[in-house]
């Protein structure tokens, strides 16, 4: 392979499953590569786990406010949600959204979530079995943020489900399954943003007549040197919690749930060790998934990383699937190991933009193991599984499987 057979802009490059192999190659021959693009503008790919770990911990010279996904057009421009939403803001702003944010994720709201998924999980898991089988990537896996979604925002579980949807259509803003092929990247998600717009905007209304104990109300109240925050920063943060809430942990699910598949002996000794074996089991979903394939970054100043000169202006990608399976850190990566540890996998981001719903989802993902490897309980393929058309999302949007009573 050199370096000239490769297109990470490609989202059927994620589909073959061929990336694993293009990132190992980086990482030996060139972690820190100028990705040239048609138009004559490129990016930097960072690939190794200590340069990635370094450029998250870099925030004074590699801006967020660009957004954390390469744009359409693949160049850097400003992104309109700049120092607004928490993943697209600097210090010391960053600092106060996160804050802000951060209190509808104490520990009373994450009882809440606990018992809201364990109900729609087991209800979810109890039907499969009933009926014999599923499509696990849309009749389990989305109850897990349906859940969340519920007990921080307060809304019903029609309207978690609605919001799913629209942030499976805005990732998913290359594939087929969630929009039209012919319609315009650009009109297409800002139609989607648009309707995630007006959903919260008529929760702000109703919150802004009954206030509760919940996000909307939390971000109502906020305010920063005695100003109130903006309906834009509140519609943008509502946004960011649901996609990044929504996406990352149904998404890692399919692709822990299917890891499991293909490696019986991890899901016998899950089913055989009780408890004990969640956590780490959880941290390998996590590890092996790494949904948000990678994030944005803009150097504000010249700058170096692994021995290369960054200039400013240039956009720099932070690849996290790729950390996780460097070689320098983890021991035999591409195996599958639940009882893997240490694991300091960067499936959350690193530093100040570490993901700030991490514990809902280590939540629901343990809820969901406990489900998935019951004893007497196993499950296997009844069809292909299909895997999301991203290359900045990784997972599967359809996981047919079929349950069997081991006992």
């Amino acid at each position: 392979m050199t370096a000239v057979t490769f297109d990470l802009t490609d989202p059927d490059l994620f589909i073959r499953q061929d990336a694993h192999e293009i990132f190992s190659w980086l990482r030996r021959n060139d972690p820190v590569y100028w990705h040239p693009l048609a138009d004559g503008g490129g990016f930097w790919v960072i690939t190794r786990y200590a340069d990635v770990e370094a450029a998250y911990n870099d925030q004074h010279v590699l801006s967020s406010e660009g957004g954390p996904m390469l744009g359409t057009s693949f160049r850097s421009t400003r992104d309109s949600s700049a120092g607004k939403m928490l993943v697209a803001s600097d210090l010391p702003r960053q600092r106060h959204i996160r804050q802000t944010v951060h209190k509808a994720f104490t520990t009373s709201f994450l009882e809440r979530v606990r018992a809201q998924v364990t109900e729609l999980v087991g209800k979810a898991v109890d039907r499969a079995v009933t009926d014999g089988g599923c499509d696990f990537a849309t009749d389990i896996a989305p109850e897990l943020p349906a859940g969340a979604l519920m007990a921080i925002m307060n809304i019903s579980h029609a309207q978690a489900l609605e919001v799913i949807g629209m942030t499976r259509r805005m990732i998913g803003f290359r594939d087929s399954l969630f929009v039209d092929p012919a319609e315009d990247e650009r009109l297409g998600l800002a139609v989607t943003q648009a309707d995630i717009f007006d959903f919260f905007s008529e929760l702000m209304t109703e919150r802004r007549k009954n206030p509760g104990d919940d996000l909307v109300t939390i971000l109502l109240n906020a305010s920063r040197n005695g100003r109130p925050w903006s309906d834009e920063e509140i519609l943008y943060n509502c946004m960011n919690v649901a996609v990044g809430g929504d996406e990352t942990s149904s998404y890692t699910a399919c692709t822990g749930i299917l890891a499991l598949h293909d490696n019986p002996d991890q899901a016998q000794l899950l089913r055989g060790a009780g408890p004990g074996l969640i956590d780490s089991a959880v941290n390998e979903f996590l590890r092996w998934g790494t949904a948000a394939a990678y994030v944005k970054r803009q150097a504000v100043r010249d700058t170096e990383i692994g021995g290369r000169r960054i200039r400013t202006g240039d956009t720099v990608t932070l690849w996290n699937v790729s950390a996780n399976f460097d070689e320098e850190q983890f021991t035999d990566p591409l195996t599958f190991d639940v009882t893997r540890s240490p694991n300091r996998h960067i499936a959350y981001g690193l530093g100040i933009h570490r993901c700030v719903g991490a514990m809902v989802s280590n939540i629901e993902l343990g809820i969901l193991l406990r489900h998935m490897v019951a004893p007497g309980l196993s499950f296997t393929l009844s069809d292909e599984p299909r895997r999301l058309r991203s290359n900045f999302i990784r997972g599967l949007t359809n996981l047919p499987i079929a349950f069997t009573d081991t006992l």
